[in-house]
């Protein structure tokens, strides 16, 4: 067996692995990157880029649909599933192009291909043909789709967001089970390029949004465009020689058999570290077999052992893993001498429309936080001007602030340009900005930034700090 010895191992070599090993190259030239699977990251391979060119597809459709309103009426509007699964795969391969070329840039002596399990804290067994000792060992192993066994009774016609990347054509239908970030995303997009989609999820919940006002009106906007059920009654899942049968209850039909081409499982993830053999090291481990670990240095315990990215399973984002790696990277670099690294202001978006975006503590955060000192402005997009203009006007926004300081805590968000609101919002919160601060700032006119204005004065009034929000304020413009 060939032995290897390295003041830095990194396992994996996705977005948090390649962020800890450039920072580690800067405190040492001794490492060594192991992959098991195929460099590319989970991100341009079967992530945000390949979903987002699936959603681009979907948007122009829904455009031309929705013409009308402008008083323009398109011609028989025609997809092309095959085209548009080309698309996303070129420009999919486009996209892992640019990480591959990262990767041939390393030294060959730092890549190794093999799936690695610990022997110890400081010993890994790649392959069962290498054995590498480190000083230093950064888990960057990402993770993957997990699957309730109900679901695998599709057999060949199940398949997860992986799959759907390698499709060459849309087919007729999908039902989807799970609607959280991934399963909103692709099923309102697929819907949207013509595939009939019912959605099925358990508990209720509706992608990152926690509030019930919040949840309850998207649940109806999207079910405008495809069958949702949050809280589905799903009875059984069979292949049969038509694709997928699913038998349901139905509020109004009782129990009732569908039957589609696929099954899109979008039932959550688990972190890779199942595999590992972490038992062997003297780290702590949670209920879940996952280590315990500090996430502002993502040191598991006081061990030379550190964990980022989404196998630590706090913060499974792609900017998340990206910081979470470097932090890693440069405390297994640089050990025993571990400092704490900058967490960023939790933000996240989804791309469905209209899009979601969270930001901050949500709204039990600053209940615990505040104890109940307190509160909420708000504002609807169905009449706000800009929204209007352009055949967007729907949606809320809910934001947070504190009593006494003022300071502005945390949004959530349903409604247009959220993923652009959501980055001023995060700002803010990072800036630890007061919301009177926040309306000083300056709003042009029309823009649907306005609504946030209109959300953060009903916020500073709510806080008895601001005065009566005027209707229809004119120092606004019109339907601001």
């Amino acid at each position: 067996m060939e032995k290897r010895t390295v003041d830095v191992a990194i396992i994996g070599a996705g977005t948090a692995g390649m962020g800890a090993y450039r920072a580690a190259k800067a405190h040492t030239d001794s490492l060594v990157l192991i992959e098991g699977g195929h460099y590319g990251t989970t991100c341009a391979r079967v992530g945000c880029m390949p979903s987002k060119l699936l959603i681009a597809a979907a948007e122009r459709a829904h455009d031309m649909a929705g013409a009308a309103q402008f008083g323009i009426h398109p011609g028989g509007i025609r997809i092309d599933g095959e085209a548009v699964m080309q698309r996303v795969r070129s420009e999919r391969d486009r996209f892992v192009g640019f990480v591959l070329e990262t990767v041939d840039d390393m030294p060959a002596e730092h890549k190794l291909i093999g799936d690695a399990r610990f022997v110890d804290a400081h010993r890994l067994i790649v392959n069962d043909d290498v054995e590498i000792t480190a000083g230093r060992i950064v888990v960057a192993t990402g993770s993957r789709p997990s699957i309730p066994d109900m679901l695998k009774e599709a057999k060949d016609r199940l398949v997860v967001n992986d799959d759907i990347f390698e499709w060459h054509d849309l087919p007729a239908s999908v039902v989807v089970f799970g609607p959280g970030i991934i399963g909103l995303e692709l099923g309102q997009a697929l819907s949207r390029l013509g595939v009939r989609v019912r959605m099925f999820g358990r508990g209720g919940s509706l992608g990152p949004i926690r509030e019930q006002k919040m949840r309850d009106y998207a649940l109806k906007t999207f079910r405008r465009e495809f069958e949702l059920h949050p809280e589905g009654d799903v009875k059984a899942v069979e292949r049969t020689g038509e694709g997928v049968a699913v038998t349901f209850v139905d509020d109004d039909r009782g129990e009732i058999t569908e039957t589609f081409d696929y099954l899109l499982a979008a039932t959550g993830r688990r972190p890779n570290v199942d595999q590992l053999d972490i038992q062997n090291t003297d780290i702590e481990l949670d209920n879940r077999g996952t280590p315990r670990f500090n996430r502002y240095t993502l040191q598991c315990g006081d061990s030379s052992i550190f964990i980022a990215g989404d196998c630590n399973h706090d913060a499974p984002l792609l900017h998340e893993a990206a910081d979470e790696g470097r932090i890693a990277g440069d405390n297994a670099g640089r050990f025993p001498d571990v400092r704490a690294g900058l967490r960023r202001t939790p933000l996240a978006v989804v791309f469905t429309d209209p899009q979601m975006a969270t930001v901050g503590l949500t709204l039990d955060e600053v209940d615990e936080r505040c104890k109940g000192g307190y509160g909420v402005g708000e504002v609807s997009f169905e009449g706000q001007g800009r929204s209007r203009v352009i055949g967007k006007n729907r949606g809320l926004l809910r934001v947070y602030g504190e009593r006494g300081s003022g300071q502005f805590l945390g949004a959530e968000m349903f409604g247009p340009a959220a993923e652009h609101i959501a980055h001023l919002l995060a700002w803010s919160v990072q800036r630890r900005m007061t919301v009177s601060e926040m309306l000083d700032m300056p709003f042009y006119h029309p823009v649907i930034e306005e609504g946030v204005r209109t959300a953060l004065r009903n916020l500073n009034r709510n806080l008895s700090i601001g005065p009566e929000v005027i209707k229809h304020c004119m120092d606004c413009g019109p339907g601001a």
